[in-house]
């Protein structure tokens, strides 16, 4: 599988670690996520409703050469795993170009190997959330 740079590192990362503390490293990133700007404030956002709490996302789409993708995704601090899989997503596709974006397999998930770690419906909710970002994209290149 062929991966953007920084999700093929993000990937390595978890991999070359001990299972149990694989999910130490996703609450890292889960501490990691940033803030929504304050551009969004009252603005609705999708909502990813495979996941079992609360998450919204939205992408932007530049008019540059490359399309570059800018992922924005919230998640409640009471939700750590997804968190942490909304700031993998958010750091590994954020500033890319559409069309990396769109590359990337919808199965990125299993490959954290973090399946013995977290529930499947965790794991469906992340892939949910890169299946959002991804067609938001491919709708912005339409539009």
């Amino acid at each position: 599988m062929s991966l953007p740079a920084a999700l093929a590192e993000i990937a390595e990362d978890f991999n070359a670690l001990p299972e149990p503390e694989r999910l130490e490293l996703l609450l890292e990133f889960s501490d990691n996520l940033p803030a929504l700007p304050a551009r969004f404030d009252g603005v609705e956002l999708e909502q990813v409703t495979e996941c079992q709490s609360p998450v919204f996302l939205t992408v932007e789409v530049a008019d540059d050469a490359q399309r570059t993708v800018n992922v924005f995704i919230t998640a409640p601090p009471q939700a750590p795993t997804t968190r942490g899989f909304a700031g993998v997503l958010k750091e590994g596709l954020d500033a890319l170009p559409a069309a990396a974006v769109l590359a990337v397999p919808d199965d990125f998930p299993s490959t954290l190997g973090l399946t013995r770690a977290v529930s499947p419906l965790r794991l469906r909710g992340m892939t949910a959330m890169l299946g959002r970002i991804k067609r938001r994209v491919a709708a912005a290149l339409e539009g």
